[in-house]
């Protein structure tokens, strides 16, 4: 017998076995056909869905400059951290360490994500430094992702915070330039389909769906070089006269353009830690006051109108008082006797304010007020603006007609006051303000005043700041200059306070032909000199003088620096010699 005869066969199981292997193949090549033919579809769809999401592409939103091109306002690209909660809810032992990172309470976020655990998206921290986003991702923490936004950023910071305003965190406009051109500035946010890994951290951009479009450049009409001077010297006068606050505005006389716009307090737009509305609103467009004295040109302007009065019109203000009515007597600083109309302006004598006023009819000083835009919103748009008050004139009597020739029982904006003063100074022709530049829109230009008119007021406010004015401190080396002084009483509970003033000045230059037209306003300015004269008129000199020069005009009073036109006029024939004598003045 031979010796594998012994040896037992195992046919049936091997085919058992290779039976096993035929039959789990058939299913492996039938499940294969499944997921690959069958239900394709369905299985990509459930991967897109785990791993495929669409995306927002933020848009960057436009830049705001000066007139020069300038930067007030740019977007800077940011990341926010952002979370899936439900993701995150399988990580629970790691969210001490991110909210840790994060500068976040445990408490809070675990509050956070327990209001929202039903969505797939929550912003844990928004616009943070690239460090701080490199921290949070080294944790590797699933359902914790970086997202790109933009954030706003001011150079300038609070010099032009008040015209420039800012955006939130969503960057929407929230005040200002900002908040009047949004719908401008603002982009469209685009969108791709990306695909993310279990941290949803992007892996791969698998498509655009559509391109964010920008938002569109907006400049403005103010010139950064003047808004610097006004700021800094508005912020000194504030400080060393301890005064509530101020504000300042700078016009350009032949276009109506805000080259300059700055109050105190300001604020820092790039840090609003603690804001207050004291240190946020505009106040050159949303604080209103009673003029005072500044208003004195217009009521000279009405009494010439009417015909019955001259710039040599003697008015005789007595011995410095008037007694209108039982209630009301009208006084002067000083006993100024028999003067005539432009030494009224020059000396600002209330007396022969309230004098010319009561002379002429009451409709005659409202016309006049009421077309130099006392009352009335200005072209501005800007957010918040007031109207003032200027009430109409059959309601007046002969204490208001009184008192509205000095300034009192009217309410008028330092932006209302600048552009009256402008018209004053563009022979009574009035430029709508704009504080973008001239020409982007329809041009909005009238007549207020006669060319006549408007031109001896102008020299009546030449006296007021000369060195026998009330407004000499405004005076401007090398240039002519013309203004007006005003000390207001404020309102309180009762009447008038006793000691809470309003120091003004408003005035042009220079005065041969004007260019600029300035308002100053120090609110409440403590100490010994309270006078519009003693705060206010200097802060214009100041600005007016580096302006003037900034923008290359040139000097109109050379003979105030010592210089004869015979000294810097040199010899040539007469059709040169002519002509450079026109240039010169």
């Amino acid at each position: 017998m031979s010796e594998h005869a012994n040896i037992p066969h195992y046919d049936g199981r091997l085919r058992f076995v290779l039976g096993l292997l035929g039959l789990a193949t058939a299913v492996l090549m039938w499940r294969v056909v499944d997921l690959h033919v069958l239900n394709r579809d369905f299985l990509q769809h459930q991967g897109d869905a785990r791993a495929l999401r669409v995306v927002e592409v933020a848009a960057h939103r436009g830049m705001i400059t000066d007139r020069h091109g300038e930067p007030l306002a740019i977007s800077t690209p940011v990341e926010s951290v952002w979370a899936n909660p439900k993701e995150l809810a399988t990580a629970r032992n790691q969210w001490k360490a991110l909210a840790r990172v994060l500068e976040l309470e445990p408490r809070a976020l675990e509050q956070l994500l327990a209001k929202r655990q039903e969505r797939e998206f929550v912003y844990l921290r928004r616009h943070i430094t690239p460090e701080l986003a490199q921290k949070v991702m080294a944790l590797e923490i699933p359902g914790v992702a970086l997202q790109r936004e933009y954030r706003r950023y001011y150079p300038a910071g609070e010099v032009f915070a008040h015209v420039v305003g800012f955006t939130n965190i969503d960057d929407a406009g929230q005040e200002g330039m900002e908040l009047l051109h949004d719908a401008w500035l603002k982009g469209t946010p685009g969108s791709k389909r990306v695909i993310k890994d279990r941290l949803g951290r992007i892996v791969e951009n698998v498509e655009s769906i559509s391109e964010p479009r920008p938002g569109q450049d907006l400049r403005l009409a103010l010139d950064r070089r003047i808004q610097y001077l006004a700021y800094r010297e508005l912020k000194a006068v504030v400080q060393r006269s301890q005064a509530r606050a101020g504000s300042a505005v700078v016009l350009d006389v032949t276009t109506g353009e805000v080259l300059a716009m700055v109050n105190q307090p300001a604020y820092n737009p790039n840090n609003r830690s603690g804001l207050s509305s004291e240190r946020l609103r505009n106040r050159t467009v949303t604080d209103v006051f009673e003029p005072g004295s500044t208003i004195k040109p217009f009521t000279a302007a009405a009494a010439l109108e009417s015909g019955k009065f001259r710039p040599d019109t003697p008015i005789d203000t007595g011995s410095g008082f008037l007694r209108v009515n039982s209630r009301l007597t009208v006084r002067d600083v000083h006993n100024y006797g028999r003067i005539d109309v432009s030494r009224v302006i020059q000396k600002s004598s209330n007396v022969g304010a309230a004098t010319m006023a009561l002379a002429i009819k009451p409709q005659q000083l409202w016309d006049i007020f009421s077309r130099i835009g006392l009352g009335t919103m200005t072209a501005s748009a800007f957010p918040g603006e007031a109207s003032g008050l200027l009430t109409d004139h059959v309601r007046w009597r002969e204490t208001e007609r009184a008192t509205l020739s000095y300034g009192y029982g009217l309410s008028v904006t330092a932006l209302q006051l600048a552009q009256a003063y402008a018209a004053l100074a563009a022979d009574g022709t009035m430029h709508a303000v704009t504080l973008l530049p001239a020409g982007s829109g329809v041009p909005d230009i009238r007549q207020v005043m006669r060319p006549q008119i408007a031109q001896q007021v102008r020299a009546m406010l030449e006296l007021a700041v000369s060195k026998d004015g009330t407004g000499s401190r405004a005076a401007v080396p090398g240039y002519r200059v013309g203004g007006k002084t005003g000390t207001a009483r404020k309102v309180i509970a009762g009447g008038y306070s006793e000691d809470h003033y309003l120091a003004l000045f408003a005035g042009f230059a220079p005065a041969t032909v004007p260019r600029l037209a300035m308002v100053v306003v120090i609110d409440e300015p403590q100490g010994a000199e309270y006078y519009g004269g003693q705060v206010a008129a200097p802060v214009f000199g100041r600005v007016m003088s580096g302006a003037l020069r900034l923008l290359d005009i040139a000097p109109d009073d050379l003979e105030s620096l010592g210089v004869k036109l015979a000294d810097v006029t040199a010899p040539a024939p007469a059709a040169s010699a002519s002509t450079s004598s026109r240039g010169i003045l």
